[in-house]
């Protein structure tokens, strides 16, 4: 065999990369993410949920850009009230399965998909993944709380502590026979959610669950519709009680799906290149039509400068774009820039009670000038003088280049829930400060000052900039307040988090979906990821004040009367200043000037293919 020259072999893959991007039937995406899995019951991130957004459909989908407005997808129509799909005050939800719609094996979509594709979710339940979703609303609630996993319902039938405790050690085999059948029965509490009559799926949910539809729809991958047979085939869950344990949380590389797709979407997999790039192809036979491209294409492509270079050069038609290099990319000929709202809240965090024992964040752990007590900031004065310390506009213009607004609380803009003006966000206001800090410790903190250490995850340099400004101004109105900062590296941060020893530190949340509950329930209920992690003076005050508007919130589906009661929850973080909310930050999408079709979603993980084209 005659072998090519190497520098003929670089450069045709040098014009191949080129004739991609500038093909009209092709879009080339450069990100940072890489892409962990193709199993939609697995992912829970935006890389992963991006790829399978182009190759699985859901239920119903959202209208465009409108994250409130629905449309049909998998099933031909969006149940509401008014047609008597959504009955039962709110319980029973209808759904009409489309005839004829392939995937992309040539298997025929049937009502038994769905019910396999959701119940399949729910038993999965990897560890820190997505199930929750559908369990909280397909599983009847213990004790008056949620169940975020199928395992609650196990340990409550079988009378043990733990659900590892119902299995020989080292194996997914049930010790007795009275183990095994409470492992069947909790799946068939879950299994009473549905019914199948003819091509209509009917889903009867255990109590009232306003986001609902939110979870059905087309963005949230856990709710992507599956092959049951083709997934048997290729060894996930069977479909059967007596075996559902076997499958439940698997790691990543021993799922079976996780390599592989046959979804229902408008493109199939050609191609992945693990921490690389993924292929798509156009399916020919979708449902809705075919795509106007027949390729799309994400590379993986670390370096800003790079990808900025490909997109000059035309190797690359869409890329990731950090805020701080906005401006060197408003100005390329042929170049287009658009930002949009994102549904992210970030924070600044006070923890109500640090834990103290050998924590070197809070010095001496006395008030008295070179540190500070561990229930520092359980007082609310602190806390209000640390609202009007901070320069919220002049974050924004210095970490976030104007595109980011302040929040007046945990709900972003947009959604339900939202009322700008109720309560007025918070704007620096030194005198207040002074005035606030002056009352903390019945005045003993304005004499003695305080030292102690705010805490980022290293690379985050907005978070760090942050926390630089609350620090140059707790100095400015006393030079005996010292705030140093410290980078941790995430692992180390996340433990030292949920540990509840970062004395102060700013974390942001994305919504899962677009109610107001789930960004509430975050920051405020007295088990929200972040409101849990502020330590148990807060848990008190919040299964108080804040856990019962929180359980009112998801017993109506009335609109205007959970409309006020977020604007309760808001009003009231606001006035104990539980949070210094400091910014709900744009998104960016640049492109070349010739991709036509793109319209942005706040919760659609990155691009939609589908609609895009070039001329």
């Amino acid at each position: 065999m005659k072998r090519v020259p190497l520098f003929f072999l670089l450069l045709l893959i040098i014009v191949s990369m080129v004739g991609l991007a500038t093909n009209s039937d092709t879009i080339v995406e450069e990100s940072i993410g890489s892409v962990p899995t193709l199993d939609p019951g697995w992912s829970y991130d935006t890389t992963s949920g991006e790829v399978i957004y182009q190759m699985y459909d859901n239920l119903i989908q959202y209208d465009r850009e409108s994250t409130s407005k629905f449309l049909p997808m998998l099933s031909t129509n969006v149940p509401s009230v008014e047609d008597g799909t959504i009955l039962d005050n709110g319980k029973t939800f209808v759904f009409h399965i489309r005839q004829n719609v392939q995937f992309h094996n040539g298997d025929i979509l049937t009502p038994q998909d769905v019910v396999y594709s959701l119940e399949r979710s729910v038993i999965f339940d990897r560890s820190g993944g997505p199930s929750w979703m559908l369990t909280e609303a397909l599983m009847p609630k213990i004790n008056g709380s949620y169940v975020d996993s199928i395992t609650d319902w196990v340990v409550k039938l079988a009378g043990v502590k733990s659900y590892d405790d119902l299995f020989i050690e080292g194996t997914k085999t049930p010790k007795n026979e009275r183990y095994r059948k409470a492992l069947i029965n909790a799946y068939n509490i879950l299994d009473e959610a549905f019914e199948i009559k003819g091509n209509t799926v009917i889903i009867h949910l255990p109590h009232v669950y306003p986001p609902f539809l939110y979870i059905l729809t087309h963005s949230r991958r856990s709710s992507s519709i599956l092959d049951k047979k083709w997934a048997i085939e290729n060894g996930a869950w069977d479909g059967k009680a007596d075996t559902w344990w076997k499958y439940h949380n698997p790691t990543r590389e021993k799922d079976p799906l996780y390599s592989i797709e046959n979804g229902t979407g408008p493109f199939m997999l050609e191609r992945w290149t693990r921490g690389r790039e993924i292929v798509f192809k156009r399916f020919d036979n979708y449902w809705a039509g075919p795509a106007k491209i027949k390729y799309a294409i994400i590379k993986r492509v670390q370096e800003f400068t790079t990808r900025k270079l490909d997109l000059m050069r035309g190797n690359a038609d869409i890329i990731y774009v950090p805020i701080q290099y906005l401006v060197q990319v408003n100005k390329l000929p042929n170049v287009n820039v658009y930002s949009y709202p994102t549904f992210l809240i970030n924070a600044i965090h006070m923890t109500w009670d640090i834990f103290a024992k050998g924590n070197p964040y809070i010095g001496s752990g006395k008030l008295d000038g070179k540190g500070i007590p561990a229930n520092f900031f359980a007082d609310k004065n602190v806390r209000m003088g640390f609202a009007y310390l901070f320069a919220y506009k002049k974050y924004i213009e210095e970490a976030w280049y104007g595109k980011a607004i302040v929040p007046n609380g945990a709900l972003a803009q947009g959604m339900v829930g939202y009322n700008p003006k109720v309560p007025t966000p918070f704007n620096q206001d030194l005198q207040k400060a002074t005035e606030y800090f002056k009352k903390a410790f019945n005045g003993e903190l304005w004499k003695k000052g305080f030292e102690f250490t705010a805490v980022y995850n290293t690379g985050n340099a907005q978070r760090k900039t942050a926390l630089e400004i609350i620090s140059a101004y707790a100095r400015k109105i006393n030079p005996k307040f010292k705030i140093r900062i410290a980078g941790e590296l995430w692992p180390a941060f996340l433990s030292d988090f949920h540990n509840q020893k970062l004395p102060m530190y700013l974390l942001g949340w994305v919504s899962d979906y677009p109610d107001p509950y789930n960004l509430a329930w975050t920051y405020y209920g007295s088990t929200g990821v972040f409101g849990s992690s502020l330590g148990n003076a807060y848990i008190k005050w919040a299964q108080e004040h804040m856990d019962p508007l929180l359980t009112e919130s998801m017993n109506t589906l009335d609109p205007q009367k959970r409309q006020k009661i977020y604007e309760q929850l808001n009003t009231l973080s606001h006035d104990n200043a539980v949070y210094i909310f400091t910014t709900q930050p744009q998104g960016l999408q640049v492109q070349k000037s010739n991709v036509q079709g793109w319209f942005y979603n706040s919760v659609r993980p990155g691009q939609d293919f589908y609609y895009l084209s070039k001329k």
